[in-house]
């Protein structure tokens, strides 16, 4: 069984920065022929050949199991929970193995979004494959797009970019809570952390003090935290103070430098230079603008 959609986007559509193009579901039985018949000129592919897309392409095995290869990424086993994402340009070729049922999602896109997104390293041809495991919430996001591209009301087009950043964002969330979670404590360890610091934001707490009453080094910790979070465990604690300094320009009459001490900054020039970089207005004109 399959279901698919084909669609066409339009010069306005393109400046919204991301189009879709394709989206479908597959369900096959136990060798079944594969790939399946019915889709667009330049989608369908001879598994031995290989195709390439000029465009993105996001799937989701919902069930069963597979091979997939492509150009950085050589002949590698997927499975029913597993995302695969297909990049322009680049060949690729993936297939049920003998003896498996398959079912996939796949959704193709293309625009400046997601070029921006492999630019800044946030995905990548070298790792094209997520482990995300059964999820409604994607599932849930690929029927809605089904629908959307099956109606092609006026502006589904902006829908159906919304879904596909949405799947991304979920994505990308899943996997790496999955990953962290299986190291074991790691998850809570960073949460307790990030307690630590925010009930501590106008003391001199260091993170090698935190490090140590965690019990882990300071390295590991550091390592941990940015895996975790994105940014080192001093960044997040500068940007608390700094929220904290917003709180304070906007409710009490300290001035600039108690503000810059109460908050265990070196300096309030120092102090200013990072508000300044955090906000883009100095702390007067940020209390000026409140006022």
């Amino acid at each position: 069984m399959q279901k698919s959609k084909y669609l066409v986007a339009n010069e306005r559509d393109a400046l919204w920065g991301l189009t879709v193009s394709t989206v479908g579901y597959d369900e096959l039985s136990a060798d079944e022929p594969y790939p399946t018949q019915g889709h667009a000129d330049g989608y369908y592919f001879d598994i031995k050949r290989g195709r390439v897309l000029n465009e993105y392409q996001m799937l989701y095995l919902l069930e069963g199991e597979g091979v997939f290869s492509s150009e950085h990424v050589s002949r590698t086993r997927i499975k029913a929970g597993d995302i695969f994402l297909l990049f322009p340009d680049e060949w690729h070729s993936y297939h049920p193995v003998p003896g498996s049922n398959w079912k996939s999602y796949w959704i193709g896109y293309k625009g400046r979004n997601m070029d921006d997104r492999m630019r800044y390293g946030f995905l990548s041809p070298e790792k094209p494959i997520y482990h995300v495991g059964y999820s409604s919430d994607i599932v849930h996001l690929y029927n809605s797009a089904i629908d959307a591209a099956r109606e092609e009301a006026a502006y589904s087009q902006q829908v159906l970019a919304g879904i596909v950043n949405n799947l991304i964002g979920v994505m990308y969330y899943l996997e790496r809570n999955l990953e962290l979670n299986r190291k074991s404590g790691y998850a809570d360890l960073i949460n307790k952390a990030r307690e630590r610091i925010r009930q501590s934001v106008e003391t001199n707490l260091t993170m090698q003090q935190v490090a140590e009453e965690l019990g882990v080094s300071y390295s590991n910790f550091r390592k941990l935290f940015k895996e975790y979070t994105g940014m080192s465990p001093a960044m997040f604690q500068q940007d608390l103070r700094l929220q904290r300094a917003k709180e304070l320009l906007s409710t009490t009459g300290l001035s600039i430098k108690e503000i810059a001490y109460r908050l265990c900054f070196d300096s309030p020039d120092y102090f200013s230079s990072k508000f300044r970089i955090k906000t883009g207005c100095k702390p007067s004109d940020y209390r000026g603008q409140m006022k």
